[in-house]
């Protein structure tokens, strides 16, 4: 018996097949092999066509069963993770209307601003837990206030996974968690946040019917089977945005514990047991894939913008031509603890949420020409990365969360050992690190809600944990010295 998981990022698809029995991976694979196109009509707009996404979704599901030489009778369900905030609009035929509009789009900013400043900041942050932003119900105010004869067509509205589940399935859902990431949900009403809709004098009916996200929400149509080479009537039994769902895939669910990434930006994500907000909306907060009405799991976001982009800045520009990133921490652990007195703060990708939405950009502080070398800028640069890290970490203990462990995937930044080092010791936390990504996530959430796995527990049991990295508090001093000359120069 096979789960089938399916991540539909911005820059490609993934399907991963997973043996439900062993929870092993048997097979993945993703496409396009180079980044898929992002449509920039203006700038600040992004933009793809969700054909795009069906289409690579055809090619990954074609070669994991070829890979796999699985019989597509033995899957027994279907996940799903997407990339967040997108906007999706369908008219009644279920054709898409308009390119979605997807999570790097900047244009719905002034829309959202315009509304948390109107309707009240209190008002927002105590119902949606955030300001309106640039989610996907100011996209969608965009899109009513600029594009009318296409606003006027609109049956339902989608995130790009609903959007994925209708074409399996035919059936048009959502779910709380996702809703919430779209700015529409009214956490202190449980319900969809009225207030805002009405606000912009959005039609009720666009929300599409909620459903549980682990639990069924419609089966493979026999055309899409046909489609697909799968078999008809599978369920599609969970859903969820990219980042909730990583978190799931390290089997982070209970409050306290934070899944983590630092790839190109960074992010930390942890879950809150009690509803709160930060009220300098520097950190995102939504439901968690196991929220419900009587059990309150939110996910707190905190995303850094500059976080492996410095990393690899460096590698272009200040190391040798040639010298890998693993040479690079190699000569990294040659500077001390504090890099010497040099403090790099990293902030050079654009405006900072955590910073309130300030464009910092990047520094290096406390250089000195006669003792500083290579060595102490590669490490600047990663204490850096980790202190922003810390930075973002504290609003959210200030949010009443209690950080003791953080959960990540072997990649990227979290392949150094300066930088795992650093961030457990400067954190208190201890981090361990897991063989597993998010279509592989999205399968075992598929098993947990085709009741296939009693609980994540379960599903998860075989996650395999590659290693455990111990705070260092014989040198916890040292740390703490860097991190607060680091803090002084913001």
């Amino acid at each position: 018996m096979y789960l089938l998981g399916y991540d539909i990022g911005s820059s490609s698809v993934k399907a991963s097949l997973v043996n439900a029995e062993t929870g092993k991976c048997v097979a993945s694979a993703f496409y396009p092999k180079t980044e898929a196109e992002i449509v920039a009509v203006n700038p600040g707009w992004a933009e793809q066509n969700p054909q795009m996404w069906w289409e690579n979704l055809k090619l990954s599901t074609k070669a994991v069963l070829e890979t796999s030489g699985a019989d597509a009778a033995d899957i027994a369900a279907i996940g799903i993770s997407y990339q967040m905030h997108g906007l999706v609009c369908v008219d009644k035929e279920k054709n898409v209307l308009r390119p979605a509009i997807i999570w790097c789009d900047s244009r719905a900013v002034s829309c959202g601003q315009h509304a948390f400043e109107e309707l009240g900041e209190e008002k927002c942050l105590s119902h949606l837990l955030n300001s309106p932003g640039n989610f996907t119900a100011s996209k969608l105010a965009w899109v009513k206030l600029n594009e009318p004869e296409v606003y006027e067509r609109i049956y339902k509205i989608m995130l790009p996974g609903d959007y994925i589940a209708m074409r399996l399935t035919g059936e048009i859902c959502t779910t709380v968690s996702g809703l919430s990431e779209g700015m529409f949900w009214d956490f202190k009403n449980n319900e969809v946040a009225n207030f805002l809709m009405d606000y912009w004098g959005f039609d009720h009916s666009f929300i599409p019917e909620i459903k549980p996200t682990f639990a069924e929400q419609g089966r493979v149509t026999e055309a899409v089977a046909q489609e697909l080479g799968l078999k008809a009537g599978i369920p599609v039994t969970y859903r969820a945005g990219d980042q909730p769902n990583n978190a799931l895939s390290l089997n982070v669910f209970n409050p306290g514990e934070i899944a983590s990434t630092a790839g190109t930006s960074g992010v930390v994500y942890g879950v809150n047991g009690e509803v709160n907000y930060d009220p300098k909306s520097r950190v995102n907060t939504f439901a968690h894939v196991n929220h419900t009405a009587d059990q309150t799991r939110l996910g707190v976001l905190l995303c850094i913008n500059g976080t492996g982009i410095l990393n690899s800045w460096v590698k272009r520009n200040i190391v040798p031509e040639g010298v890998s990133y693993a040479e690079m921490n190699v000569l990294a652990e040659q500077a001390p603890v504090g890099s010497g007195g040099l403090s790099i703060i990293p902030f050079g990708n654009g405006a900072e949420r955590v910073l309130e939405n300030r464009e910092k950009g990047c520094s290096i502080h406390g250089i000195n020409f006669n003792f500083h070398n290579r060595s102490h800028i590669i490490r600047a640069a990663q204490e850096g990365i980790v202190f922003s890290f810390k930075y973002g970490m504290e609003i959210m203990q200030q949010m009443g969360m209690s950080i003791s462990k953080i959960h990540a995937g072997n990649a990227n930044m979290f392949l150094s050992p300066i930088f795992r080092e650093t961030l457990a010791s400067v954190t208190e936390a201890v981090i361990e690190l897991y063989d597993t990504d998010g279509s592989v996530g999205a399968a075992k959430g598929a098993g947990i809600g085709a009741g296939i796995y009693r609980d994540n527990n379960e599903a998860f049991a075989t996650l395999a944990k590659l290693q455990v990295i111990e705070p260092d508090y014989a040198r916890k001093l040292e740390y703490d010295e860097a991190y607060e000359r680091w803090k002084s120069f913001l």
